[in-house]
């Protein structure tokens, strides 16, 4: 309920305040939600020097007004914190059409169409290249054939790459050396799919680091910077002001600073420095040791700092890689032949046990991509054996990436270790109708359970893997948070009927807090951002619809009217 009380101590405040303490901004007569520790709600909000100097009722807020302060009559309107996306990668997202558009595809048949057309478009001999379009989202459930690549294509390689896991035409597979003696020899993992006579299939898990793609002609730092500041202009178009750059390059690192030092970095970034697993663990040790002396990490600011690194455990849900407990099944889907296949785990445990040691002894927060439930176990029992060691595995704030397949006993782990979770919700939404299909209702009861997460006490936080185009809907994963927070709370997929485990569902506040300020903690920001109290950056988006209150099937179209970062409008809706 909104308190219309009117503070004694705001009219004395108000009375005696020097006119320079007058606050910069007010914005009264809404519904300020603040997300703090009540989820209070309030009807006005004074912003100082880019930080938040009151809430409260409008009669008390607006004593505070001195000559300079704008003032903005809300209209009812509800602000609710700048939301955080807690895993995105917008260096390589903003890239994606660079020198082509590439149209949305949901059909084998839209997908053969665009690699004719990029046929015709390119010389002959030169690679077609089409990533991350899933195959859970295609309307056949399956990957284009190598014949099927072939016809489109005939002279041209082709590689569909969906993250570790590909398709490959005859072309590609012979320019790569991929044949039926190849094996993986790298030291690490992966292997190419073959037919019954031993042929390649053309289908490869996790061996895409075998296809001799030449490198493309790379945009320069000024073309780069633009398309990056595009993108992040528009995540303030959906209300985000922080994020989670959850594979973060040196080059990456650099480009953030650059636009950081001249004040064109439009939200706050925290980022975990990607690292490899291949290699000698000693150097991969001495990596990670040295990341922790970056100066984005020793001495962060409000803008940009180094949280952690980051690796990958297992292949992927969506192209029928994720590391399981158990098997996969056979599947037309995924092309899976074997009745005992479980997925690829990456590094081996005693691989794994001294890259997260050095990762939590460095206070460094580690994560890794972790689809599966058997990869969820896997790093969990390292945490596990790290904090019976005497590690500082919870302060460190040790997390698991994706989290899609887990089970009851992993979420008593994480809670009892101090495990957080890094989740993306809009995945039900795109892929629960493949999923239910091919796996069953019953062994997906543990797929992405936030309610369970929460009930224990995990620190679980909403995310959108974002990795390509610029558009909130249209992008590869969607980056609308009101996507997410819909989908947490109604457990509603796109093609499905019903609900997927309504018993995993978020409440409203829940959802709200979930890409607020639980991604602040993620994020080690909780005490700069993530919910509107006194003294913490303001932070704020105001909204076209109240997601406490609408009709839920309202909630994933609420529009962002305006979006402020430390109390400047960096986005408003024309």
């Amino acid at each position: 309920m909104i308190n219309r009380r009117v503070s004694l101590c705001a009219v004395l405040v108000a009375a005696t305040a020097p006119a320079f303490a007058a606050p910069d901004l007010i914005l009264h007569h809404g519904k300020i939600v603040t997300v703090d520790g009540t989820f209070s709600i309030h009807e006005a909000m004074a912003v100082e020097d880019g930080k938040v100097l009151r809430v409260g009722s409008s009669a008390d807020v607006l004593l505070l007004r001195g000559p300079g302060t704008e003032v903005l009559d809300l209209g009812g309107k509800t602000l609710v914190p700048g939301l955080i996306d807690s895993h995105v990668h917008p260096a390589a997202a903003c890239l994606t059409e660079f020198d082509h558009p590439i149209p949305a595809m949901e059909t084998i048949g839209d997908v053969l169409a665009y690699v004719r057309t990029r046929a015709a478009a390119l010389a002959e001999g030169d690679w077609i290249v089409l990533q991350q379009v899933f195959i859970t989202r295609l309307r056949e459930q399956r990957y284009p054939t190598r014949a099927e690549l072939d016809a489109a294509a005939p002279r041209h390689p082709v590689i569909f790459r969906t993250g570790p896991d590909a398709s490959l035409n005859a072309l590609a597979l012979r320019l790569s050396g991929i044949d039926r003696n190849f094996q993986v020899s790298d030291g690490g993992s992966g292997f190419a799919e073959k037919d019954a006579a031993g042929e390649p299939t053309g289908i490869l898990r996790n061996c895409t680091r075998y296809v001799k793609v030449p490198p493309t002609k790379a945009p320069s730092a000024e073309q780069h910077d633009a398309r990056l500041q595009e993108l992040l202009a528009d995540y303030n178009s959906v209300g985000i002001t922080s994020i989670g750059d959850r594979d973060t390059s040196l080059e990456g690192l650099e480009q953030y600073r650059r636009l950081r030092d001249t004040g064109a970095l439009p939200v706050r970034v925290s980022c975990s420095q990607s690292i490899g697993s291949v290699g000698a663990v000693e150097k991969i040790g001495a990596q990670i040791r040295s990341v922790a002396r970056n100066p984005l990490h020793t001495t962060p600011d409000d803008f940009l700092r180094i949280i952690g690194i980051k690796m990958y455990l297992d292949g992927g849900m969506l192209t029928g890689s994720a590391f399981l407990r158990e098997p996969w099944g056979v599947s037309d889907i995924y092309a899976i032949t074997d009745p005992e296949y479980r997925g690829v785990l990456f590094i081996p445990r005693e691989r794994l046990l001294p890259l997260v040691r050095a990762a939590v002894e460095s206070g460094l927060q580690f994560t890794a991509h972790s689809q599966g439930d058997g990869a969820v176990h896997a790093l969990l029992d390292v945490y596990q054996e790290l904090a019976d060691e005497g590690l500082p595995v919870r302060k460190a704030r040790s997390s698991v990436t994706h989290c899609s397949f887990m089970s009851e006993e992993a979420i008593t782990q994480a809670a009892k270790l101090g495990v957080m979770i890094d989740l993306q919700p809009a995945w039900l939404h795109l892929d629960a109708r493949t999923l239910a299909q091919h796996f069953g209702l019953p062994r997906l009861r543990w797929f992405i359970p936030l309610h369970s997460l929460l009930a224990a006490g995990v620190n679980a936080g909403g995310g959108s893997d974002h990795m390509q185009k610029i558009g909130s809907s249209r992008a590869i994963n969607p980056y609308n948070p009101f996507l997410g927070i819909a989908t947490a709370v109604t457990r509603r997929a796109r093609w499905f009927e019903g609900q997927l485990h309504p018993e995993e569902a978020l409440t409203r506040e829940q959802a709200l807090r979930f890409y607020t300020i639980n991604n602040a903690r993620l994020l080690f920001r909780e005490d700069r951002t993530g919910s509107l109290e006194i003294g913490k950056l303001a932070d704020f988006a105001v909204l076209d619809t109240d997601p406490l209150t609408c009709p839920e099937e309202k909630i994933a179209s609420t529009r962002v009217l305006r979006t402020y970062l430390g109390g400047k409008l960096v986005f408003p809706r024309e």
